[in-house]
């Protein structure tokens, strides 16, 4: 390795990643004796609090990514996989390609870990095999795919009982990303029914599975009755204290004996942390690595991690929620102390407190905690929409998302089917994917 170039190579282009990137260009991109390199599976960012409005067809998919290459003017991105990463080393061996997928080595003098977490389905029958997820831009479209295309097939269907599984939807997972993605697809579904007159009298029957007492534990018990109250007004069937056991032709069987016969499951249930950790001889703890005040994983010197790849003090006692709004601020705060360590300066501990959090009910409704205080109905939907477009990054991008939005007032939904679009199904607990959070 020439001793003249300090590489560091930050694994990783979600919230975390980036935002490392992002601050590391600012203080070291100017140095040209720093090298900084980007390791992502993709060339863009993909602003994951918005993915349930693409698969409702709220939004154009691409005014939610920025291409990395447009964000990071001073890293060097390399777009593809990592399958291996050697400590002791100090490389890792990563390829790309469509047609020989051809594997490269990377060497470093510190590393970043911010390679997310990816879907967990725990093993049950038929889930990972048949289940969709709400993780990636494919994801969103391979969910709008499948809502249209059930509303086409079901449209002309004469066997009632064939179509009451075309015309049924099941997510599992009563957190954000559950709550938000099946009342944006409920909203998506009800306002296309009138183009469809086989359709016209048919329900549209919707399921929300959550194993919780409560739908959004992390907001306040108010909110989370809220969100269910709202939910049942507009005809979804909330199952609490519930879990989903298998997925079969049949349908979804529940753990309390009932089996619905839908089509359709989107699982947002589980996750864990990305597997390419537990290859790795540093401590760890949950299946993530443990790092100190500074983010640093102190068995291995250059060696740093961050969102839902650390476990990480909150400096109270207690550990860091794998959440969007920590994950970006770890990623500013580990750069400048990645920046102290080269330069022999005191480093900074990292302490935040969530802000609050906010979440997206459709039909202009919504839940918010944020500073202690707490809103529902429109205003927390007004308040969802204005922080999410603040934190979208490049002006271009939150012009578009607004444009969007507008016209989203004067116009339907799109009811287009894209054939060709990539969709993945719900991983096994060994497939990579991208964090998804849904916090402030």
């Amino acid at each position: 390795m020439n001793s003249r170039i300090t590489r560091v190579v930050v694994l990783g282009g979600g919230f975390g990643g980036v935002y490392a990137a992002l601050e590391l260009e600012r203080r070291l991109g100017s140095d040209p004796n720093i090298e900084i390199t980007l390791v992502h599976r993709d060339n863009f960012f993909l602003f994951t609090p918005m993915l349930h409005e693409v698969a409702a067809s709220d939004l154009d998919p691409v005014h939610i990514v920025n291409p990395l290459r447009k964000l990071l003017r001073k890293t060097r991105l390399f777009h593809g996989e990592v399958h291996k990463i050697d400590l002791d080393a100090r490389a890792l061996v990563v390829s790309h390609g469509v047609d020989d997928g051809h594997e490269h080595e990377i060497e470093y003098d510190h590393l970043v870990l911010g390679l997310g977490s990816i879907t967990h389905t725990y093993g049950l029958p038929g889930v990972s095999e048949r289940a969709l997820t709400m993780k990636t831009l494919g994801d969103a479209f391979a969910l709008r795919n499948r809502v249209v295309e059930s509303l086409e097939e079901a449209d002309f269907e004469c066997c009632p009982r064939v179509r009451e599984r075309m015309t049924t939807l099941v997510v599992a997972g009563g957190g954000f990303a559950g709550v938000e993605t099946l009342a944006a697809i409920h909203d998506f579904a009800e306002e296309a029914r009138p183009y469809y007159s086989g359709l016209r009298d048919v329900r549209l029957r919707m399921v929300l599975v959550h194993s919780g007492d409560r739908l959004l534990p992390e907001l306040s018990d108010e909110l989370g009755e809220y969100a269910r109250q709202l939910l049942e007004e507009r005809g979804v069937e909330v199952r609490l204290r519930t879990k989903v056991a298998s997925l079969t032709d049949a349908g979804v069987q529940l753990s309390s004996g009932e089996c619905i016969p839908a089509r359709t499951l989107v699982w947002t249930a589980g996750t864990a942390p990305n597997p390419l950790l537990a290859s790795l001889d540093v401590p760890k703890e949950r299946g993530r690595i443990v790092v100190d005040e500074y983010l640093r994983a102190a068995s291995k010197p250059g060696v740093w991690a961050l969102g839902d790849c650390a476990h990480a003090p909150d400096g109270r006692g207690g550990t860091c929620p794998p959440t969007a709004q920590h994950a970006s601020r770890q990623g500013k705060i580990l750069a400048r102390n990645l920046e102290a360590a080269l330069r022999g300066r005191p480093m900074r501990p990292f302490r935040f407190r969530t802000l609050g959090q906010l979440a997206s009910l459709g039909r202009r409704a919504g839940v918010a905690e944020i500073l202690g205080l707490r809103f529902s109905g429109f205003a927390a939907w007004w308040l969802w929409r204005t922080v999410y477009l603040a934190k979208l990054p490049r002006f271009e991008r939150k012009l578009r998302v607004a444009l969007d939005w507008t016209l989203d007032l004067l116009f339907s939904k799109d009811l287009v089917h894209m054939p060709t679009a990539p969709g993945t199904r719900a991983a096994a607990p060994r497939a990579a994917a991208s964090t998804k959070t849904a916090a402030a």
